[in-house]
């Protein structure tokens, strides 16, 4: 089964990769682009053919090493294996609240190698 996974940064979390290519973008004469979000975009094969174990694997990677959930968003889209039409599904991880600033308050940043 193939899937892609869409990992983006959380509404108001500042995106300066974005803002560069914003400015490229303006700088290359082209016009009319408001704004700018980057993000990653994974397209990864599973051996399952089971839709909720693919899902359930996906997850697991992306809240693990693909995506920082404190900051970003991920997206699952599953397409069906061979034979049964390309069956889609898709899963979607975010909160109902912004834990940007909470995660900010609560993590403990790392104090080796810092005087």
């Amino acid at each position: 089964m193939k899937a892609r996974v869409t990992v983006t940064l959380k509404s108001g979390v500042l995106d300066p990769q974005g803002k560069a290519i914003e400015g490229a973008l303006t700088s290359l004469g082209i016009r009319g682009v408001l704004g700018v979000r980057q993000g990653k975009v994974f397209d990864i094969e599973l051996a399952s053919d089971e839709p909720e174990e693919a899902e359930a694997t996906l997850r697991q990677a992306c809240e693990r090493l693909l995506a920082n959930t404190v900051i970003e968003n991920f997206r699952v889209e599953l397409d069906g294996a061979e034979g049964q039409g390309g069956r889609k599904a898709s899963a979607e991880a975010a909160s109902s609240e912004d834990p940007t600033v909470e995660a900010a308050a609560d993590a403990e940043m790392p104090t080796e190698g810092h005087p």
